[in-house]
């Protein structure tokens, strides 16, 4: 993965905690929507853990460009890529919904990633600093989440949440 001027390497903890959770979820012809794609990364890692197909959003040129790159250097067929402008707008239901974007695009879309889940769609949520896990908890939990799992790295939470 190139990152060029996008984010998504692996390496910052919202990312690594990504990656890390992901590892325990059977992504095998799932429908996956990563929101805030970056570099791609989550996408690419989602086809290669089997997924059926990968929308990836992004409302950064830079990003889309750079995530388009980074798919086709790792010979991924299954993602595409979708510009929104920090918002998720799609028809597609998803199993697993990948959200590492910040706290206040998360809690503005938390609506609309709901809408885009089928019953038991696991949603992981990152790039939430843990000062404001309380802020999130009630909004999650005012949104019908089911959180099932709260974790930090470097301040920084991943929330494993299914609808």
């Amino acid at each position: 993965i190139t990152p060029k001027m996008s984010f998504g390497t692996g390496h910052h903890a919202t990312t690594f905690q990504m990656i890390e959770q992901m590892s325990l979820i059977n992504f095998t012809n799932k429908h996956v929507i990563d929101f805030g794609t970056g570099t791609g990364l989550l996408s690419v890692l989602a086809e290669k853990m089997g997924a059926r197909h990968i929308t990836a959003i992004d409302n950064d040129d830079w990003s889309i460009s750079n995530a388009k790159e980074n798919i086709l250097a790792n010979n991924c067929n299954k993602v595409d890529i979708v510009k929104a402008e920090y918002c998720i707008q799609t028809e597609i239901k998803a199993d697993i919904i990948l959200a590492n974007i910040n706290l206040n695009v998360i809690l503005d879309n938390l609506e609309n990633i709901r809408n885009c889940t089928k019953d038991s769609t696991i949603v992981l949520f990152s790039g939430i600093l843990s000062q404001n896990n309380d802020e999130i908890s009630k909004a999650l939990i005012l949104n019908k989440y089911n959180i099932k799992k709260i974790d930090s790295k470097d301040n920084w939470l991943i929330i494993h949440t299914t609808v």
